[in-house]
């Protein structure tokens, strides 16, 4: 018995000692590529990122919105123009794993926690390249 508890225990401390590797400061500047299906396309979106900033180009759209950091792997990104009731809601977004050059993060409007998605956002470039 005493060994079956010395291997649980080592086990545990395993465990504990794995930690999920997040470099997200930096993901916090740059040109980024995010990849989704929408209806039974894939579509794509490049944005750019400065460090309070946010401007996304999408299916020949441009769109800007504030991005403000609560530590260094959340952020809220509010669009600074606003089309509808729904476009002037908050975004959550909390980054999950990094990796050399992606993350995975989860997002929700502010407030909604039971809709939350996932996805994976991929950094082209540590400048700020206009698509």
């Amino acid at each position: 018995m005493g060994r079956l508890a010395l291997i649980i225990i080592g086990f545990t401390l395993f465990l504990s000692c794995y930690s999920v590797e997040r470099n997200c400061e930096e993901f916090h500047r740059g040109t980024f590529q995010f990849k989704q299906i929408i209806g039974n396309q894939l579509q794509t979106s490049t944005f750019l990122r400065s460090e309070n900033l946010e401007i996304e180009y999408f299916n020949e759209k441009i769109d800007s919105a504030r991005i403000r950091w609560i530590n260094p792997c959340e952020c809220v990104l509010t669009k600074l123009n606003p089309i509808s009731n729904q476009d002037k809601r908050p975004i959550s977004i909390k980054i999950l794993t990094t990796n050399e050059d992606e993350y995975v993060f989860e997002y929700t409007l502010v407030g909604d926690q039971k809709n939350k998605q996932r996805g994976t956002i991929v950094k082209l470039s540590d400048e700020l390249i206009t698509p």
